[in-house]
């Protein structure tokens, strides 16, 4: 293996590469999903397992994924996970009905449970908070540049060529991501793994899976159906379980104790509540202009990906303030932002020109771009250095949780505005339902983001606006007495965390 060009350089890249593939995928195959659903003359209640098994084993496979960093290394965690992930895209391409299809997506869901906090564990690594301020406005532009042209490569490709080509064209990307991996990517590993926790695990993993696949399957199936009902109960047994183990095990698999740091708990709950809007929106534009409007694969990825523009504009402007106004403001304001895009699109109509909502996801990349990055950096503020995998793997479940309630308060919505048949096609009204419903939300979760404590994300970001070069020659050993103080006096971390702000 070749370490030639410094980590400083090949971590971001790797973290580029490995989110890019993961919107590719996620944003090309919603845009996919009618036209899987023609070729395999799919009833709604059948396309339901294409999409649930997904994040129901990547939220089974997120837990393992701390101990699996520490034990093996985050570049053979990742470069497995990547390779992993790109074999299955060439296996849900190739798949010759719903069964392979399903067990294609359940791999692909295995790798990304490992994929992204692998990736996000080896950047808070490599960088200071205040390094990673300044890095964000830079790796915000290749970041985006996917859900950018995701949208759109997806109606061009199923327009062209077929639904297949969706899942094909994770292939180079992926093979790509793992060569340049191979050979560049120096191994990242702070100290040894601790035991197991193998009962934690198992817990942690059914538990998880099992609430995943409740709330996913609910809006489909019904909230009232007794599949549903006792999936979610075992879930929920199942997770509380789990919990009292992690609060018990000398060597949990998910260091629920972090959470006791107010500035960590803060904003994970920020993300859980605020990625629901969000996300929401990003599920129903593409509904809305199919089904609403009558509009084609390539009208729906025409229209939505300009919210990735906005979120560029936005981010650059964010990298610059964050260490003078700090990240509560800027997640408040970002979500009160959100709110009132929502309410715009609820007055939308089939109407409604695609300029329009051309404008509209413009105005919710604007918004967006306020929350993703700063709630992460704020996150990490606190964290020791040595609790950076399972802070990132923490980060991980509750984002995804947050992805799958999206779709999940989306599409029930949708079906308690429609009724009979209305319920494969449901009416305007359900729509712009939909839509107040997901404005809500945001207005909860910006209340909230202004209470939260922000003192000890401030404190070290105004490093962020000295020039490069006298941070790179002083951040080593700076980064060093840090850790060192943290880990001499952990009390005094913790109360930075509950009392800063």
């Amino acid at each position: 293996m070749s370490t030639r060009l410094s980590q400083r350089r090949v971590v971001p890249i790797m973290a580029v590469l490995t989110t890019f593939i993961c919107i590719i995928d996620g944003a090309i195959t919603t845009v996919a999903l009618p036209s899987i659903a023609r070729q395999f003359d799919l009833t709604p209640a059948a396309l339901t397992g294409v999409v649930v098994v997904y994040p129901v084993c990547l939220g089974m496979m997120i837990p393992a994924s701390a101990w699996l960093v520490e034990r093996y290394g985050g570049r053979r965690s990742l470069l497995l996970s990547l390779a992993a992930f790109t074999a299955a895209s060439g296996l849900c391409g190739a798949a010759p009905n719903l069964t392979a299809l399903v067990g294609a997506r359940a791999l692909q869901g295995l790798a990304a449970g490992l994929l992204m906090p692998t990736s996000q564990a080896l950047l808070f690594r490599t960088f200071s908070q205040a390094e990673q301020v300044r890095l964000s406005r830079l790796m915000v532009i290749p970041q985006q540049i996917a859900p950018a042209i995701a949208p759109l490569l997806g109606g061009l490709l199923i327009t062209s060529l077929s639904w297949r080509w969706v899942f094909y064209v994770n292939v180079p990307f992926g093979t790509a991501a793992v060569l340049f991996g191979a050979l560049f990517l120096a191994e990242h590993r702070d100290h040894a793994a601790g035991r197991l926790d193998l009962p934690g695990l198992l817990l942690c993993a059914a538990g998880t899976g099992t609430l995943m696949y409740g709330v996913c399957a609910g809006p489909d199936l019904g909230w009232d159906r007794p599949q549903v009902i006792g999936t979610l109960a075992a879930g929920a047994v199942l997770l509380a379980a789990a919990v009292r183990h992690q609060l018990r095990a000398a060597e949990p698999i998910l260091r629920l104790r972090l959470f006791r740091d107010r500035l960590f708990r803060d904003t994970n709950l920020i993300s859980l509540v605020g990625y629901v809007p969000m996300m929401g929106a990003m599920f129903l534009g593409p509904i809305f202009i199919q089904e609403a409007r009558g509009g084609s694969a390539l009208d729906s990825g025409s229209t939505t990906f300009t919210e990735a523009f906005g979120v560029l504009i936005t981010m650059q402007v964010v990298g610059a303030v964050y260490h003078r106004v700090g990240p509560r403001l800027i997640i408040g304001t970002g979500l009160f932002g959100v709110a009132g895009v929502m309410l715009l699109f609820a007055a939308a109509d089939a109407s409604t020109s695609l300029w329009t909502f051309r404008g509209y996801m413009f105005l919710l990349g604007l918004a967006m771009g306020a929350i993703f990055i700063p709630a992460t950096i704020a996150s990490f503020s606190t964290v020791d250095r040595a609790d950076v995998a399972h802070a990132a793997t923490l980060n991980t479940v509750v984002r995804q949780t947050g992805n799958a309630l999206a779709p999940a308060v989306v599409t029930s919505v949708l079906v308690l505005g429609a009724s009979g048949t209305q319920r494969v096609h449901p009416p305007l009204a359900s729509y712009q339902l939909s839509y107040f419903v997901l404005a809500a939300v945001a207005v909860a979760a910006a209340l909230f983001a202004f209470t939260m404590p922000d003192g000890p994300a401030r404190t070290a970001a105004p490093a962020a606006s000295r020039p490069a070069g006298s941070r790179a020659a002083g951040s080593r050993p700076a980064a060093r007495r840090t850790a060192a103080r943290r880990t001499a006096a952990p009390g005094s971390r913790q109360k930075a965390g509950r009392s800063g702000g």
